[in-house]
């Protein structure tokens, strides 16, 4: 949905960690933590939540390898919420399995189905799938395009540089959705911002660091190009994805949520050669009303997320729980305190302040 006053889309996202406990060290099975997931979604859908993503990864820390499986699973025990990918890494994937995918989920679901297609911040999955990082966005540009000839078009002619020409063939099962959802995803990037705006497609931005309002810059960028690609603004769908857990209380939930989120930042960090590591000032500052950590009781977070509708104009919101592993009855807490303490807050303000 565009952005309309009094309402917004609010849901989870997770990249199904299977990082080790900070507290025990133990590692839990992939197999737990899909099954987990199915679990997540039932749950979000029972308490009103409006979207659930999955991220794909490749790599032993999470079991998020084939989203749109998962979500499947989850679509016939569910009857409203959307399933979508946070995101697919469509850089290194064939468009056309891609649309079949989504396609079958969609008719799983009878019209719930959503695809967020990003470049990827994590590239393990280039060498696995046999793609170099020298064609990193002209693998994506590329991509993009067939993806949206063949969601547009039942029969498809493509031609580009990096994969076999298609040539008059058609791509089923078709989507239940005219057209099905293709989102932009973004960590910030402009050029990505851009793109979303010239094709008229939704964006959803990661904001994991720094103040979300500094975003409001590419918010910007992503209109004006909309709009000089005659595109109506109204239309515009933004979404953003910021890590966050919601506790019975703001110290209850800063406490349970700290570990976790250190230990896997730090490995992220150490990849990355991000120099220090994560601290709790780090993590205390970005608590804060004006950070990007959505930390704290139902009220608190629900105060954050309206702040965020004020400053970017968003018309969706996903807290990504958990950042490293946590155990399974706290995160189906703060699904539960999510859906039915935060939304109706937000909901109920969103309305007085819009509607």
């Amino acid at each position: 949905m565009a952005e309309t006053p009094g309402t917004m889309e609010i849901g989870i996202s997770t990249f199904l960690e299977t990082t080790p406990d900070p507290h025990t060290g133990q590692i839990m099975s992939h197999a737990l933590r899909l099954r987990q997931a199915v679990e997540e979604i039932v749950l979000a859908d029972q308490v009103g939540l409006d979207v659930y993503g999955i991220g794909e990864h490749h790599r032993a820390d999470y079991a998020g390898t084939a989203p749109a499986v998962v979500l499947a699973a989850a679509a016939t025990q569910t009857q409203r919420i959307r399933l979508t990918s946070a995101v697919t890494v469509l850089s290194s994937d064939d468009p056309v399995r891609v649309y079949q995918a989504f396609s079958t989920l969609d008719g799983l679901s009878n019209g719930r189905a959503e695809i967020m297609a990003g470049r990827g911040s994590f590239t393990e999955s280039f060498p696995l799938f046999g793609y170099s990082l020298e064609d990193y966005n002209e693998l994506f540009e590329e991509n993009l395009e067939l993806l949206l000839a063949i969601r547009d078009t039942e029969k498809v002619s493509w031609r580009g540089g990096h994969r076999a020409a298609i040539v008059n063939r058609g791509v089923y099962p078709r989507s239940v959705q005219t057209p099905l959802p293709v989102w932009i995803a973004s960590g910030g990037n402009a050029e990505s911002a851009i793109r979303a705006g010239m094709l008229g497609l939704p964006i959803a931005f990661a904001i994991i660091g720094g103040m979300p309002e500094q975003f409001a810059p590419l918010v910007d960028l992503y209109k004006q190009a909309a709009v000089r690609a005659g595109h109506d603004p109204a239309k515009l769908q933004i979404a953003t994805h910021s890590h966050g857990f919601v506790g019975d209380t703001t110290d209850e939930a800063a406490e349970k949520f700290f570990a976790p989120t250190q230990a896997q930042m730090n490995v992220i960090g150490r990849e990355r050669g991000w120099g220090q590591p994560y601290s709790r000032a780090t993590y205390d500052a970005a608590r804060s009303l004006r950070g990007a950590l959505y930390v704290g009781d139902p009220e608190y977070v629900a105060e954050k997320i309206i702040l965020l509708r004020r400053n970017l104009g968003v018309s969706r919101f996903f807290l990504h729980v958990n950042v490293g592993t946590m155990p399974h009855l706290e995160v189906m807490r703060a699904i539960e305190l999510l859906g039915t303490r935060v939304a109706p807050i937000v909901r109920k303000e969103l309305a007085r302040l819009e509607g």
